[in-house]
């Protein structure tokens, strides 16, 4: 005789299906789609603030040490995973995170981000927390000083930070002529003023940039280290990021303990990254040093198989001037 088989009336109900919170925002394309992925991301423990048309706040509390971030809305959505790039670097770690996200060259000028920190000072926000950095590039290194001052004894990594951008006194600097007209004398205005109550800071810069070290220099105090990244150019975060230093400089600025002998050992690794190694040469051959040239290409192929730096120093070397 056939037994049917017949559910078990007393066994407790499945649980039920939960929607899974995604930890990246990957799937959206429009802004709209990706404001709304970085709001359920953050809805679990955090939140996303709209800080005016032009600002959001993204948290997400994950521990009692914070990292705190100053980026772009395009640069996040150029990632991978449509997130900031500290957002990655705090959960691996198990920070928390704050990240205040510009959508375009604002340099955080806004009065609705100056409110913000007031309230987050309010409230002794960053009292609940036991080691504090605040990290930034650029526009974002810019920030990272100023907005630093909320949080007395935090600690600062600076990436080719501005000191200012006010014409009277950063004239000199021409780069981001529109963001000129932006009020840098009222609140939270000249950064290296807006340092006296942090902890350690380090600016990273390289002074082959010849604004970025001016602005540098205008960083002077006994707590504050100015450090080269020679060579670097322009795009420092992005040359840390693909040498994969990023975290690990960012780990150690947590920690107060990446100073210039520190740096310079891990600034060894550039050696091995072909577009730095690129860029050399080009800095070589622009100069009309031949001889510079050939010496960069023997380096090259000695240690790594790169067979344009190989034709370059035949080349070299069958020229009279190569010596």
């Amino acid at each position: 005789m056939k037994v049917r088989y017949m559910p078990d009336l007393m066994a407790p109900p499945p649980p039920p299906q939960v929607a899974a919170i995604p930890t990246d925002a990957s799937a959206a394309t429009d802004r709209a789609g990706w404001l709304a992925a970085m709001e359920t991301i953050a809805a679990e423990e955090g939140s996303l603030a709209p800080l005016g048309p032009r600002h959001w706040a993204f948290f997400v509390d994950d521990g009692t040490t914070l990292l705190v971030s100053f980026e772009m809305l395009d640069q996040a959505r150029a990632r991978p995973g449509q997130m900031p790039l500290a957002h990655d670097i705090a959960a691996a770690q198990g920070w928390s995170h704050l990240c205040i996200i510009a959508d375009g060259q604002t340099w955080y000028r806004d009065p609705e981000v100056w409110d913000y920190f007031d309230r987050l000072v309010d409230d002794a926000f960053f009292d609940g927390y036991q080691q504090v950095l605040f990290y930034g590039a650029g526009m974002g290194g810019y920030a990272a000083c100023a907005f630093a001052v909320t949080a007395p004894g935090a600690r600062v990594l600076a990436l080719a930070p501005c000191a200012t951008l006010a014409p009277a006194q950063a004239g000199w600097d021409t780069r981001a002529r529109a963001a000129r007209r932006l009020d840098f004398t009222s609140r939270y205005g000249y950064a290296p003023d807006m340092l006296e109550g942090a902890g350690k800071v380090v600016i990273l810069h390289d002074p082959a940039q010849r604004e970025d070290a001016m602005h540098a220099a205008l960083f002077r105090a006994p707590h504050i280290t100015r450090i080269a990244a020679r060579h670097a150019g322009d795009r420092l975060e992005s040359v840390l990021g693909n040498l994969g230093l990023l975290p690990g400089l960012i780990d150690d600025a947590m920690r107060g303990r990446l100073d210039a002998p520190r740096f310079a050992a891990i600034w060894r690794k550039r050696r091995d990254y072909g577009p730095y190694l690129r860029h050399l040469l080009e800095l070589a051959a622009a100069s009309g040093r031949p001889q510079r040239e050939a010496m960069i290409c023997r380096s090259v192929v000695r240690r790594l198989r790169a067979p344009e730096f190989a034709k370059r120093l035949a080349n070299l070397t069958a020229s009279p001037t190569a010596g």
